[in-house]
């Protein structure tokens, strides 16, 4: 239970869907997916990429310090999206705000180069250790805004963004600080990142329909169905094939201690668990991480009164349907309103879980529920008082968060 406010009072984020909150909200507004085709050592993949015009603020980066120009875009996106967030927060430079912000597959693109140079020479660039580890996003996030209060990194899989939440709830509530700086960064659009999920047969193919995914390619003829127009199915119990996309993102959220006239909304229940796990891959089957840290989110709150609920839905066959489950042993037949953020925007690992949020409060702002375009909204609310919140990944360690308005 907390024993104090929670506050956010700011969050930014730079992802498929943009990096200025008002046209995030139109194109969340819109049932077009952002997803699309690229081309990777000549294997065509479906992907959710930021756009150019923020591509090209993250090469501007590497030309305002000379230090910042061996940093994998982990870290330039994430200080891009700090350095938005603590403006809109009204922090300033030199502040004493705690930094907690990771990655679950860290600088991809730098190790994937550094290790093909490596393979091909046989020596390696100077900088290839301090650039590649998980720890520097932090650390180079409070090198760029000067603040002076405790850095942290880690890599939980998927729910690395959430579990930074729970980190600075954790220092919020002792007193030990005020104010944090919280989230994730992915930059996973690499070709032995998108190798290794094709591998594990749970990646989306280009060129099929919704057929059984028995290998890592299908001969089948494209069709002009939903599964074209929706490549990541996420919370469709229809589809009988794995149909998880990647994304790339950073988000990051300001969260203070106490009521604050700035706050876009309350954290006011955090929630955690660990799956016995039955696969290296899998959670189990009605996924008892998420009844766990859903019931410890959800104490001392009537169920009644959480009115949506952004699931993680991977837009695998597993995933989603265990997620589902466990709602329903959670909320019994009166379940909230169901929806994911996948279909768009992909799934972008360390960094979902924020975006999780940052759909939460646009919800709350707009009081108007984003819905999946081709599942049926279910037991729709008039009003949007609490939302719920999930993350979970490899090792089951799911985290769920309740935000609400006040």
């Amino acid at each position: 239970m907390l024993t104090n406010k929670i506050a956010i009072t700011s969050l930014a984020s730079i992802s498929p869907l943009g990096s200025e909150a008002d046209w995030i909200w139109k194109q969340y507004l819109s049932p077009e997916t952002l997803i699309t085709t690229q081309v990777y050592n000549g294997q065509t993949r479906l992907v959710a990429a930021i756009p150019q015009e923020l591509r090209l603020q993250i090469e501007a980066l590497r030309t305002e310090d000379s230090k910042y120009k061996a940093l994998d875009e982990t870290v330039l996106m994430a200080m891009l999206a700090s350095r938005q967030a603590v403006a809109q927060a009204g922090w300033k430079s030199g502040d004493a705000f705690g930094i907690n912000i990771g990655s679950s597959r860290g600088a991809t693109q730098l190790f994937e180069k550094y290790h093909k140079e490596f393979l091909e020479t046989g020596k390696t660039a100077t900088l290839t250790s301090p650039t590649t580890t998980l720890g520097n996003i932090s650390s180079w996030i409070a090198h760029d805004l000067k603040s002076s209060g405790p850095e942290i990194s880690h890599s939980i899989t998927c729910s690395t963004a959430l579990h930074a939440v729970l980190n600075a709830v954790a220092w919020l509530q002792s007193g030990l600080a005020t104010k944090f700086l919280v989230g994730g960064s992915e930059a996973p659009l690499t070709p032995f990142t998108l190798a290794q999920m094709q591998a594990l047969k749970i990646y989306a193919n280009p060129d099929c329909s919704n057929q059984t995914n028995k290998e890592a390619d299908c001969q089948s003829e494209p069709v002009e169905d939903l599964s074209l127009k929706y490549p990541c199915r996420a919370f469709d119990f229809t589809k009988t094939k794995n149909t998880m996309v990647l994304g790339e993102a950073a988000a990051v959220a300001c969260l203070e201690v106490g009521h604050n006239p700035k706050a876009l909304g309350y954290i006011t229940g955090i929630g955690y668990a660990t799956d016995d796990l039955q696969h290296n891959i899998s959670i189990s089957e009605e996924a008892l991480c998420f009844q766990k840290s859903m019931a410890m989110a959800l104490q001392n709150t009537p169920l009644e009164e959480v009115d949506a609920i952004v699931m993680h839905a991977p837009g695998t066959l597993k995933g989603d349907t265990s997620e589902y489950k466990a709602i329903q042993k959670i909320f019994g037949d009166t379940l909230p309103m169901l929806t994911t953020n996948k279909w768009k925007i992909g799934h972008t690992f360390g960094a979902s879980g924020m975006l999780n949020l940052e759909l939460a409060l646009l919800m709350l702002q707009h009081q108007t529920f984003i819905g999946i375009p081709y599942a049926p909204e279910s037991n729709p609310r008039k009003t949007i008082r609490k939302v719920l919140l999930n993350a979970v990944g490899f090792g089951g360690n799911a985290v769920s968060v309740l935000v609400a308005t006040r």
